[in-house]
């Protein structure tokens, strides 16, 4: 199958998929979520792969989120049309989670919202030096489908939450939110160093020790918790808090750079 949206390739036993929107900071369009899930799952079905490596093109970013801006061109939403569509973005950040196989975040510039949820939907978060963090959505009163931040990094999420503030990777590696940061020029050739060491073991034992992990989740009420924040996102993205309607009417009546800087003067002189 030839993607539109992705790029992959193989090395050894390694599969590389890479986000390939840079012109859009690798947004997360309605298609680039398809595809993604589809060559996961492919390299999944894989005997020859054993370890699943994730990244973004070009240099600016791993991804900043879901695409808004496709968003702010689609006609408002019921509630029931807002749970569908959601519901879609939560299955797509749990392609990774329920994938047998290590799968491993290579991230470099900017990973924002929803990019941040599927990234820790990822086994292992690797970044450049110059990687940038935030659970920004909130900022505009989006709901964050994929609450997964507690679980990584405890109760830091709240303040990442509360606040939408971005952290640097310095900030990200203290807190436990990756497990280790590169430099720029070095992040491909040291992730799939690491990558290719995980590689030689034995691929039964890789599968069986991530569902002895994940299980352990599981049996703490994981999936429980999960659904619940999908139900919360679903309620608050179809409540037009002042706030949303305010961006919403910017992105549509001025372009999603208008609703942008609207959105940070909010924040600036508190910053």
């Amino acid at each position: 199958m030839a993607y539109a949206t992705i790029t992959e390739e193989t090395d050894d036993r390694v599969a590389v998929i890479t986000f390939n929107r840079p012109e859009r900071l690798n947004a997360f369009s309605l298609e680039l979520r398809g595809e993604v899930a589809d060559a996961v799952a492919k390299a999944d079905r894989n005997p020859d792969i054993r370890v699943i490596v994730i990244t973004g093109a070009g240099d600016r970013a791993f991804s900043a989120g879901y695409d808004i801006k496709q968003s702010a061109e689609a006609p408002k939403k019921t509630v029931a049309e807002w749970r569908d569509r959601l519901a879609g973005d939560y299955d797509f950040t749990f392609s990774v989670w329920d994938c047998s196989k290590p799968v491993i975040a290579m991230i470099n510039g900017y990973c924002l919202a929803g990019a941040l949820e599927f990234a820790q939907m990822c086994d292992m978060r690797y970044c450049s030096d110059d990687a940038r963090f935030g659970v920004v959505e909130t900022r505009f009163s989006s709901g964050v489908v994929t609450m997964i931040m507690p679980w990584i990094v405890g109760a830091r999420a709240r303040e990442l939450v509360y606040t939408g503030d971005r952290i640097d990777a310095a900030e990200a590696l203290r807190i436990g939110l990756v497990n280790r940061v590169f430099p720029k020029a070095e992040l491909r050739q040291e992730t799939m160093k690491i990558a290719k060491r995980m590689s030689q073991v034995a691929l039964a034992c890789l599968q069986w020790n991530k569902r002895s992990i994940n299980n352990s989740y599981h049996a703490q009420g994981f999936h429980a918790a999960m659904r619940y924040g999908l139900e919360a996102c679903t309620i608050l993205d179809a409540t037009e808090t002042p706030e949303y309607q305010r961006f919403d009417e910017l992105r549509r009546s001025k372009g999603l750079n208008e609703a942008m800087r609207w959105r940070d003067d909010q924040f600036r002189q508190y910053e």
